[in-house]
């Protein structure tokens, strides 16, 4: 009986491993990809659905998960809030404000950006310029306002990159200039107490909309070095986490100097490779190591069949690009060579980015249809999940065998826990 009962800890010991936060909102991994398995293929509004929660209005926010806690950047009306959720009730647990200025912009409004946790403490941007910290019974540890403080954002679409965590701090960039002539910026903010520990200039050649970015920033590691990655104005840059001194940079995202290539598609890393879309051609792929400008030198493979708005998703062998149209390619994601090229997934709209997890590709449009397709080198689609047409802008999380979806109608957790 002793011997069983070690058995069932140990069985029991391993399933809690195997279940994954969904920490930031390109997942655990901050790259799209999640480890978890036997996750759901099929389902509707009604059918392999645990719960449904209402939401006031649409968003581009991701549902931050931590284990039996969800995390959302809500809009409802003028106001803005952050929202905690039970994970395994769908039910709300607290919310708490971050501010009024709430607008609409061409497709979201000031609830974009996504919060972050580190598992005891919940961080949060707003596209106001608001950033709070809060512990997960929703006391508020500290706040800022980074327009008050540093000046108005000067996007055209308004405000939408999240925050990085990184161990002890919070990196936030700013990058803009269609309605500004303020500097774009990076900065580093101890999450403990919302300090800055350092603000950078990170200069641009970029015109007119083109130093707007709408990315999050990346955090590269290879050997022991660490760098945080942005994108935007016309290039990519890596940077100094300890002093934001600027390390590298390579140009040629906007080869033609066209004066309308801002970027939404966040940079993203696999191993020792940068990949960094712009507005659908060129995306750049960088081996990771360069100093100074490495244009020239530090450019694995390029391709014009970028996305626009989806950020892409790699295993460090497939590289996965879905555009705002629903066609999908996938290439070597070290050598660039195409693997397939121009499939369609469900007609629509796409501005969510795709999840890999399970050996299936995830990627859900803007009328709130999830297309599930395998993973691997041969194009297949297995399954494409209706909501009700509902509109979706966020990009799926996945945690403890489930997949939860936002709309502008409902929060779904899919699948039975």
């Amino acid at each position: 009986m002793r011997s069983l009962g070690v058995l069932a800890f140990l069985l029991f010991s391993f399933a809690i491993v195997q279940a994954e936060n969904w920490p930031q909102w390109r997942g655990p991994s901050l790259n799209g990809v999640s480890n978890e398995k036997n996750l759901p293929v099929k389902w509707t509004a009604e059918e392999n659905v645990a719960w449904k929660l209402a939401m006031p209005d649409l968003s581009g926010s991701t549902p931050i998960i931590w284990r039996d806690r969800i995390f959302l950047n809500v809009a409802e009306g003028d106001d803005l809030f952050l929202w905690c959720v039970d994970k395994t009730k769908g039910e709300m647990l607290w919310k708490k404000p971050l501010g009024g200025g709430n607008v609409k912009t061409r497709k979201g409004n000031m609830s974009s950006p996504s919060p972050v946790t580190d598992g005891r403490n919940v961080y949060v941007m707003t596209g106001t310029g608001i950033l709070k910290g809060f512990d997960f019974n929703g006391k508020e540890l500290w706040s800022r306002d980074i327009q008050k403080e540093y000046g108005q954002f000067g996007l055209m679409h308004g405000y939408a990159s999240s925050p990085l965590l990184f161990e002890d701090s919070l990196y936030v960039q700013v990058l803009h200039g269609m309605k500004t002539d303020d500097p774009s910026y990076v900065m580093r903010i101890d999450k403990k107490n919302g300090k800055t520990l350092w603000k950078v200039d990170r200069p641009t050649n970029a015109i007119r909309e083109s130093p707007d970015s709408y990315t999050t920033p990346a955090l590269l590691r290879y050997g022991k070095t660490t760098e945080i990655v942005i994108t935007g104005g016309d290039c990519v840059t890596g940077h100094d986490p300890a002093t934001g001194k600027e390390l590298w940079r390579a140009n040629g995202l906007n080869p033609e100097n066209n004066p309308m290539y801002r970027i939404v598609a966040s940079p993203i890393i696999f191993n020792d490779i940068i990949y960094a879309p712009t507005r659908v051609k060129p995306l750049l792929a960088l081996k990771a190591g360069g100093r100074g400008d490495v244009t020239s030198s530090h450019v694995l493979w390029s391709t014009v069949n970028g996305p626009d708005v989806p950020t892409p998703v790699t295993d460090g062998k497939y590289f996965y690009v879905v555009n705002d149209r629903g066609i999908m390619w996938c290439f070597d994601a070290r050598t660039g060579a195409e693997i397939y090229g121009q499939q369609r997934i469900k007609t629509g709209s796409y501005s969510g980015s795709p999840v890999l997890a399970d050996g299936k590709i995830y990627v859900t449009s803007e009328e709130g249809v999830t297309t599930v397709v395998a993973a691997g080198p041969k194009f297949e689609v297995l399954a494409e999940n209706p909501l009700n047409s509902e509109s979706c802008l966020s990009s799926p999380a996945i945690s403890d065998g489930q997949i939860f979806i936002r709309t502008a109608q409902n929060l779904y957790a899919i699948g039975k826990k």
